[in-house]
């Protein structure tokens, strides 16, 4: 409900097509790129018969972890999954006509450097439905690893409570 609103903030920047993109990555990044691709959710289901491409991702994170579900973080860990994942299958189809990963870098280098502010908007766009979705769950920050809250409890992170008086 909330792509379209975003998109057009975009409008004085960028025009309509700032709308398209600014709206568009929200909308993918709600529906497809949700950093709830760390569990067997509706956006893993989302992606049909390529769910399968999330399962490393899946098996490799915790749910609410640090990488999936910190702001920043959560975003970028998973843009760079896809990246790493698009360059491993241009080299595996090399055989049958793929470009390199190295052509299809230069190709998106190319593109930063004409396009970079409609890419931004695009970051932006997937950003803060992240954002959304961290704030829908309740609270934005993810939940530490099981190591560190024991650390923290250790230090005096858990609340002491002062011992009752029994009557007499």
């Amino acid at each position: 409900m909330l792509a379209l609103p975003f998109g057009a903030l975009c409008w004085p920047w960028l025009g309509l097509v700032g709308v398209a993109v600014g709206a568009g990555s929200f909308l993918a990044g709600g529906l497809l790129l949700s950093p709830d691709l760390d569990t067997r959710s509706n956006a893993t289901r989302r992606w049909g018969p390529l769910r399968l491409l999330w399962w490393p991702y899946r098996r490799w994170l915790s749910h609410r972890s640090l990488v999936s579900h910190t702001p920043l973080i959560g975003t970028a860990g998973r843009l760079l999954y896809l990246m790493v994942l698009v360059l491993a299958g241009c080299l595996l189809a090399q055989p049958l006509g793929a470009p390199t990963p190295q052509q299809l870098i230069n190709s998106a280098l190319v593109l930063w450097q004409e396009q970079r502010p409609l890419l931004i908007t695009a970051v932006v766009g997937l950003e803060a439905s992240a954002w959304l979705h961290l704030i829908q769950d309740g609270d934005p920050m993810p939940r530490l690893p099981r190591v560190l809250r024991q650390r923290s409890r250790s230090r005096g992170g858990r609340r002491r409570t002062m011992p009752q008086r029994r009557s007499a």
